[in-house]
Formats: C-alpha cells, sequence, structure tokens
C-alpha cells in the first residue's frame, strides 16, 4: 500500500443519488465540511473553503458522474502540512449496497505520512457527519469550527 494515500470506507444508509447530492449542492455540502465556500460543480470547475478555523481548503473537480462518482483535487491555501491547492486528488465512489450506500474515499498524492495522519483524521470526522446528514439524522454542529 502507498504511503501517500489515504483509503476510508463508510456504510450510509441512504441511496448513492441522495449521498452524491452532498457533493454537488454547496448548501449541503456545507451542512457536513466547511462553514463557507465558493463550489463550481462541474469537470474543471474550482472551489474554495474554509473548513474550520483559517483551514481554507481549494482545488478543481476533475470529474463527476452521478451518482457513482466525483474526484476533484485537494489542497491548503496555507497552513503547516504544506499541501498546496491541487497537489492531491480526492477520489470517491459511492456504491449501492442493500443497506444504501457504501461511500468508497481515496485521498492519493499526499505528501508525508503525517499529513496522511491528519488527512486519514479529517475524512474520518467529517464524512461521519454525511454520513449522518444522509440518512436523516442532524451530526449537531461541528466540533472543530
Amino acid at each position: 500500500m502507498s504511503t501517500d494515500v489515504v483509503t476510508l470506507e463508510q456504510p450510509i444508509a441512504a441511496r448513492p443519488e441522495t449521498v452524491f447530492s452532498f457533493f454537488t449542492d454547496r448548501n449541503k455540502w456545507l451542512l457536513w465540511m466547511g462553514k463557507d465556500g465558493r463550489f463550481s460543480f462541474e469537470p474543471g470547475g474550482a472551489y474554495r473553503t474554509n473548513i474550520a478555523g483559517d483551514n481554507v481548503a481549494e482545488g478543481r473537480f476533475v470529474e463527476i458522474d452521478p451518482p457513482e462518482r466525483l474526484v476533484f483535487t485537494w489542497g491548503w491555501t496555507e497552513g503547516s502540512l504544506s499541501i498546496p491547492p491541487g497537489s492531491s486528488t480526492v477520489d470517491i465512489t459511492l456504491e449501492p449496497v442493500p443497506e444504501g450506500t457504501l461511500l468508497r474515499l481515496v485521498h492519493s498524492g499526499l505528501p508525508t505520512p503525517e499529513a496522511c495522519v491528519a488527512h486519514k483524521e479529517g475524512w474520518a470526522h467529517y464524512v461521519d457527519r454525511l454520513a449522518t446528514l444522509a440518512a436523516g439524522g442532524n451530526p449537531g454542529s461541528d466540533s472543530w469550527q
């Protein structure tokens, strides 16, 4: 297994179409991750979102294939992890399963083992919030903001 990759799988009690909508609607995206942001949900479209505190993520959408797959570049506008915007890639697939959806997130191109640890923790936190929302629940306010 590559050391520059974070892989996360999360079952979600909602259909892939429902889960996908949380990746392509600004208001829904900001319910699970971020406090503000600009998004152009189309291949080549840019996004910039303030996740928490001074942590601003930025990149471009590479592929949008509803309701199965979403690929976007990722990086931070500033910070200690030295991951410039667009320097890593997040590939999300949504697989229909009897219980709803299996979300698989693969974040590749991370520069260090420390960056992988930080991003694995971050994605676990936010994908858990997404799973709660998509299933019709309320994850509450984001404790990281």
